[in-house]
């Protein structure tokens, strides 16, 4: 962990006052002066302000239901952070573990362990995430066959050296459509990997475009009853699936 980073989450600084306080030479690491921000800690390290033992408090782990119009940022721009949706001290602190983008609704897993977001996102971890998609045109019975194999073999995506690893593309059950004229144009489609929009340039590579997009599942953790907008802590198990 990075010495400013494990100031805040010993004491109540800001990361701006954290390295302020590291410039005036009051923090010492294993009773030498520290002064690099970005120096690589241990909980097991002695770290210390003016002679205070620091010790650091722990990681959090929290889902939110993504809204539209949000973005997985740490900073406003066009659209609001959805950290601010995040009712806890220093929201800000926090990172999101697998971006979506500002169109797209869902859910998002949100933390400050860097290791714990590593091994959701990395696509060396194999971590399934199933994405509800809404197509502009319809898939017929005929052709869902051949598509589901493209998709499984991996798609040559634009600008890209390799095919995307293989993702599973199964068609949403009729029972769980609001009419049947949703049949042929909504899918869902897991993958283990979070390329540049990869999701909306999997099917602009076999002609369709994606005009709804909405993440229902990371691994075994799904929204559940989670309203739009609504958030939670992690449970103990959930927060192991990546640990």
């Amino acid at each position: 962990m990075r010495l400013d980073k494990f100031i805040c989450k010993s004491t109540e600084l800001t990361r701006t006052e954290a390295k302020k306080v590291l410039k005036s030479g009051e923090v010492r690491v294993n009773n030498e002066v520290a002064k690099n921000a970005a120096m690589q800690v241990h909980e097991n390290n002695l770290i210390t302000i003016d002679g205070q033992q620091l010790s650091a408090r722990g990681s959090r782990y929290y889902i939110l239901h993504k809204i539209v119009d949000t973005i997985c940022s740490n900073v406003d721009e066009i659209y609001p952070s959805v950290l601010h949706s995040l009712e806890v001290d220093k929201a800000f602190d926090l990172h999101i573990a697998g971006r979506l983008d500002a169109d797209t609704t869902g859910l998002v897993l949100i933390t400050d362990d860097g290791r714990w977001s590593h091994n959701v996102i990395s696509p060396k971890k194999q971590c399934q995430k199933t994405y509800r998609v809404w197509l502009r045109s319809e898939i017929d019975d005929d052709k869902l066959s051949a598509l589901v194999a493209r998709f499984d073999s991996g798609l040559q995506l634009q600008g890209e050296d390799s095919l995307t690893r293989p993702a599973i593309l199964t068609r949403v059950e009729i029972d769980n459509l609001v009419d049947e004229a949703s049949y042929r144009s909504e899918v869902l489609l897991t993958i283990t990997e979070g390329k540049y929009h990869q999701v909306k340039r999997m099917f602009a590579a076999v002609g369709n475009r994606v005009v709804g997009l909405h993440r229902e599942q990371i691994g075994k953790i799904t929204l559940g009853d989670l309203a739009p907008g609504e958030w939670r802590e992690l449970t103990e198990d959930e927060i192991t699936q990546f640990s």
